[in-house]
């Protein structure tokens, strides 16, 4: 079959030279040709290409050894998974089997909780949106539910009278632990005394009890110290509030926020330089526990990692649909997944591999979603050989986010696949058609084409 002929481009190469793309125009891509052993092409054959991929194995070793990394050296360690970070029912049940209770931010995330068995009292409730209803369903089941506002110190106080009981609650805290941009629209702030006004409020009250202290100071944190002052800042309160108030601060929740190995946009150092290990994490928030707590006191330490433990155990297979040369001489290629199933895309740089070994020079690339958006931009800063039409690119890491922030938006969502431990492939959800996308939509009569 007759090529199609391309205008020859030169490109300049520099290389032992560092450039905005991180990477020398003779690297030589990495090739993937499976995922747990399962082949590329028979899981494409199948499932078809998009295709969001999970390793049952890969997910619980990473809960596993970020688990373990604190609880030999905490004795009193719980882990709460995040429902928000990926609430696919395969992924919670996976990390519900290994120990970790449920962490939801809404009345859907614990209705899914509830449904997939979780009971209230092993459900956290944190977020700025509780309705009334949920909170008291919330409080008749026994959940942790963690006050972000004193709009909801009033509703909880009128369900303690509704249902004639005291109710045990936690505060959500923001504080300056010298990340920033700060995270200070969720909870009570400590510095300002903001949050000792809502510890006197319930106090006074006399319906509520305190007993627990949460906080989340922000997302991707890379320095292992920042939640060494949180912790510090916390225990100090919680002392402050024992001593003051009577309360017992029987648990801290430091939140999650515990990077990936996945790369942020605008950094030079690969994840495996930048991202500090979990050990180092959990050396420094133990360390200023003990540092902290007085002699013989220990509190449960509730973490609700989601990224660290989800993010790389996940990929996503797409097919190379097109290619054409833009104006500025780099080439462009069109995938058959964009930003509608990689919105943290927009944050990262994804790891690409190619399913098969590809001759040529490596050009300054930029890979294309489908969608007819000019924002659908999976990578403008990429180095690729020459692709053929039907190439199969392998993004990693996707497990966090994508699943739970993607959009039906121009196309369908694809199948999930989780590749189980034993080597088995299990639809984990199904590819959507057009009933999934009109099932709720009404057509008046007098609209419909006759």
């Amino acid at each position: 079959m007759k090529k199609v002929y391309e205008k020859p481009v030169i490109v300049k190469v520099e290389t032992g030279f560092m450039n905005k793309f991180g990477e020398s125009p003779l690297y030589q891509r990495k090739v993937r040709t499976d995922i747990d052993g399962v082949s590329i092409d028979k899981l494409v054959e199948k499932y078809g290409s998009p295709l969001f991929v999970i390793s049952e194995k890969k997910l619980r070793e990473k809960y596993r050894n970020i688990y373990n990394a604190f609880a030999s050296r905490y004795p009193n360690v719980q882990f709460g998974w995040s429902y928000k970070t990926n609430y696919l029912k395969a992924v919670c049940a996976v990390l519900h089997q290994e120990g970790a209770i449920a962490e939801v931010v809404s009345g859907f995330e614990y209705e899914k909780a509830r449904k997939l068995g979780i009971e209230g009292k092993d459900i956290i409730f944190n977020g700025p949106h509780k309705r009334y209803e949920d909170l008291e369903i919330a409080v008749k089941e026994g959940a942790k539910i963690h006050i972000d506002h004193f709009d909801e110190i009033i509703d909880l106080e009128k369900i303690a009278d509704k249902l004639k009981k005291t109710v045990k609650v936690a505060i959500r805290l923001n504080m300056d632990t010298g990340i920033r941009p700060q995270w200070s629209r969720f909870g009570f702030n400590l510095e300002t005394g903001q949050a000792l006004d809502a510890v006197k409020r319930i106090a006074q009250s006399g319906k509520l009890i305190l007993n627990g202290l949460h906080a989340h100071i922000g997302t991707f944190i890379l320095d292992p110290n920042a939640y060494a002052k949180e912790v510090e800042k916390m225990v100090k309160f919680a002392y402050e509030i024992e001593d003051n108030f009577g309360f017992k601060i029987e648990y801290i929740d430091i939140g999650g926020g515990l990077p990936s190995k996945n790369k942020l946009k605008g950094t030079y150092l690969p994840p495996d330089i930048a991202v500090p290990p979990v050990d180092e994490y959990a050396e420094k928030i133990t360390d200023a526990l003990y540092t902290n707590l007085r002699p013989g006191d220990f509190p449960k330490l509730i973490l609700e990692t989601g990224r660290a433990i989800v993010d790389e155990a996940e990929y996503l297979i797409t097919t190379v649909f097109a290619s054409k040369r833009l104006p500025d001489g780099r080439k462009a290629y069109i995938c058959d997944a964009g930003v509608n199933l990689l919105f943290t895309a927009f944050w990262y740089k994804f790891n690409v591999e190619i399913d098969r070994k590809v001759y040529g020079v490596n050009e300054p690339s930029v890979l294309y979603g489908p969608l007819c958006m000019n924002i659908d931009i999976i990578d403008d800063g990429i180095l690729l050989p020459p692709l053929e039409r039907g190439t199969r690119l392998i993004f990693s890491p996707v497990g966090a986010y994508n699943n739970t922030q993607w959009m039906q938006f121009i196309e369908y969502r694809p199948n999930i696949v989780m590749i189980m431990e034993d080597g088995s492939v299990e639809v984990v959800r199904e590819k959507e058609d057009l009933t999934d996308i009109e099932r709720r939509e009404r057509l008046p009569e007098k609209l419909k084409i006759r």
